[in-house]
């Protein structure tokens, strides 16, 4: 696949109507070192029947121009605050990005993982690394490619919006430029409340530090083979039958009652753990953690108002050493995936507040860690800018995480199936590969 698209056209879109003048708070979980990076959509399109590109871009922008009203603070700029205790949003109506570029790619070449990290990178030309220097929130841009189909990349200040808040936003954008409702129609409006993630809200009646913080020996060099050795994206599909075959294996391989059972999410993350750990050979008594996002909105009280966006997830931890995981069955490791998301609860969300919190900042320590990043049920998959649904929902660089993506062309059912996609030291590839398609090994 070529990796080249040319910018035809890059414009700072400001909102289309006239939005506060003020600076906005960011809370302590969206002012986690952890999350200073930027989240990097890539959604394509179909080639549509009769579609005059320039109006469809026209449309575009101008949605997008809509859609920052009532979502303002994405048209602002994050900056720390001047006692450095934590980030805010100026929001002086400074503007988002949209680029429209052009490409010698064709949509069906999404079907497959990229041959390296960055292949696709030219889809989302304006890559912000450093989101406090003053760019922009949000990153837009539709790249025509030569079979008609169309290429969204958008970028978000993770900072700002978690998964699920990004993708209502997307949702609400491409409602606009589908012309499938107007402004004053946004239901429910979002909310921004940022004090309610906060430390002062969320104060811990016990000073347990959460195990995701807990630092581990590096007894292999891991951090030096995922530094050094080059990392290829690899990427399997399960589908329905699949994730049946798995929780049936994970129940039969472990002490757990069959009335209690296991969920999709929790076989299919034991599942690429193992076969993960199993690919690398290493040492036996490293210890090795699975890092997952677990949404909290309904877990604190009281709950989160609906349309909050800013970040309300923290990570659930599940732990174990080379030797356990890997020669034990499905159901040990799908079980310590179980366990570790029961664990989340308000005093596990106020503990990990309370650490990001402190003048130490924590971060999840690296040594051993494979994070997982659900992206199959944002809803990413019916984001419409009037041209139907993706056939493609990934990242733009696929080196940072796990993610479980939807598949659009299932057949079998919305959600039915879902797509695994990670980074592997090259030299561990193929037994991945060999691992993760063969779940009764």
């Amino acid at each position: 696949m070529a990796s080249l698209a040319s910018v035809k056209e890059a414009v700072v879109i400001t909102p289309s109507e006239p939005t506060p003048s003020c600076v906005l708070s960011l809370s302590a979980v969206d002012s986690q070192l952890f999350l200073r990076f930027t989240i990097e959509y890539l959604l394509v399109y179909p080639p549509p029947q009769n579609t005059n590109q320039a109006l469809t871009a026209t449309r575009v922008k101008a949605a997008l121009a809509k859609a920052l009203v009532p979502y303002y603070p994405l048209a602002g700029r994050v900056k720390p605050k001047p006692d450095g205790s934590g980030l805010e949003v100026v929001c002086r109506a400074q503007g988002a990005v949209f680029i429209e570029a052009v490409s010698d790619c064709a949509a069906s070449e999404f079907q497959h993982a990229p041959r390296y990290v960055t292949q696709w990178r030219k889809l989302l030309s304006l890559h912000v690394a450093d989101v406090l220097k003053g760019a922009p929130p949000v990153v837009v841009q539709l790249t025509w490619l030569k079979d008609g189909a169309a290429a969204l990349g958008v970028g978000f200040n993770h900072c700002v919006c978690d998964g699920i808040g990004s993708v209502e936003f997307l949702n609400h954008f491409g409602e606009l430029a589908a012309g499938k409702h107007g402004l004053g129609e946004f239901r429910p409006n979002p909310v921004w409340d940022r004090h309610l993630m906060d430390s002062k809200r969320i104060t811990s009646r016990q000073q347990n530090c959460p195990p995701l913080f807990d630092k581990v020996p590096d007894l292999c060099g891991f951090m030096n083979r995922f530094n050094n050795e080059r990392l290829r994206p690899t990427s399997v599909v399960f589908n329905r039958t699949n994730v049946t075959e798995l929780k049936n294996l994970a129940l039969s391989t472990t002490r757990l009652s069959s009335d209690s059972g296991f969920t999709s999410f929790e076989v299919l993350a034991g599942h690429v753990w193992r076969s993960w750990a199993r690919s690398l050979n290493l040492s036996s008594n490293q210890i090795l953690k699975l890092l997952f996002s677990v949404n909290v909105r309904q877990r604190v009280k009281p709950s989160l108002p609906a349309s909050y966006y800013g970040n309300a997830f923290v990570l659930g931890c599940a732990q174990s050493s080379v030797k356990e995981l890997t020669e034990k069955r499905l159901g040990h490791a799908a079980g310590l995936v179980k366990r570790a998301k029961e664990r989340v609860g308000e005093e596990y969300v106020r503990g990990v507040v309370e650490t990001v919190s402190d003048e130490k900042k924590a971060i999840p320590d690296s040594v051993g860690v494979l994070i997982v990043s659900q992206w199959s049920r944002l809803g990413l998959d019916r984001v419409d800018f009037g041209m139907g649904r993706p056939v493609h929902v990934g990242p733009i660089c696929s080196d940072r995480y796990c993610l479980f993506l939807p598949v659009s062309d299932d057949g079998g059912g919305q959600g039915e199936s879902v797509k695994v996609m990670v980074a592997v030291p090259t030299s561990a590839v193929d037994k991945y590969e060999l691992l993760v398609n063969s779940p009764f090994s």
